[in-house]
């Protein structure tokens, strides 16, 4: 199975505008997350998906580009329209904000697509102060490893522990959180964008919802490595210091 890792990304954004470009430890960020997707032995190539000139500018040394149109709704309408001119098996959506995403995780997504149509993946919940934040996005897996749903809330609900601190519902219950990791298969990729926004997509303000209400299953790999993102200036520090204690 051919399978191509794409990295969307946009220069507009309101917390942190340029992100793409921005430099961590003496290289960009696109290049950074570029480096990682390499070290997978999964993905025959990477792409990096974009509608800004700057970027693709600066990308085209080091990756292959796709231009996109400006005005898409979700990252995986981005990657459909890059996987109708870049032809693949299957396709891996990688955040393009994680300059230490782990290839390791980006092998099990794209591993779980050999018998799946869609796949995640998600980690345990080990910190008290994502239990409850809603920028945290969990999952409910199935016992046969498929997602039974998506939430910014807190699920499951515990009822037996719902007065208990939050330190003791987390021992409770393993809660995995969802990070923004996402493979498809050709074919599925093009049907997922074809169906209209999904009302728990909209109420939730999550697109992976949208595939799980219209009868797509997405297999969950359930990994140990926890996402560090860049969402605003102040977190470039934060992933230096830790290329720094890495050698890098």
């Amino acid at each position: 199975m051919r399978i191509l890792g794409v990295i969307p990304a946009r220069y507009a954004s309101t917390r942190f505008p340029g992100k793409p470009l921005h430099p961590i430890a003496g290289k960009s960020l696109v290049q950074r997350v570029v480096e990682r997707c390499r070290l997978a032995r999964s993905l025959a190539d990477v792409v990096v998906a974009t509608d800004d000139d700057r970027i693709a500018d600066a990308v085209r040394p080091f990756a292959t580009v796709a231009m996109t149109r400006p005005d898409h709704p979700s990252g995986t309408d981005r990657i459909a329209e890059v996987a109708r001119s870049i032809r693949a098996d299957a396709y891996v959506n990688i955040q393009g904000d994680e300059p230490l995403v782990d290839p390791a995780v980006i092998d099990a997504v794209a591993e779980r697509l050999a018998g799946s149509e869609m796949t995640t993946a998600a980690t345990p919940i080990a910190d008290v102060a994502d239990y409850a934040n809603p920028n945290v996005v969990k999952v409910v897996v199935g016992l046969d490893g498929h997602a039974l749903y998506f939430s910014r809330r807190t699920i499951p609900y515990l009822r037996d522990h719902a007065g208990a601190p939050e330190t003791e519902q987390l021992a409770a219950f393993p809660f995995l959180k969802h990070l923004g990791i996402y493979g498809y298969r050709a074919a599925t990729l093009q049907r997922i964008v074809a169906f209209p926004v999904s009302a728990l997509e909209q109420a939730e303000r999550l697109e992976q919802l949208r595939p799980l209400e219209h009868g797509i299953r997405i297999a969950v790999a359930r990994v140990q490595h926890d996402s560090i993102g860049v969402d605003t200036p102040a977190d470039v520090a934060r992933v230096e210091a830790m290329l720094a204690t890495r050698g890098e």
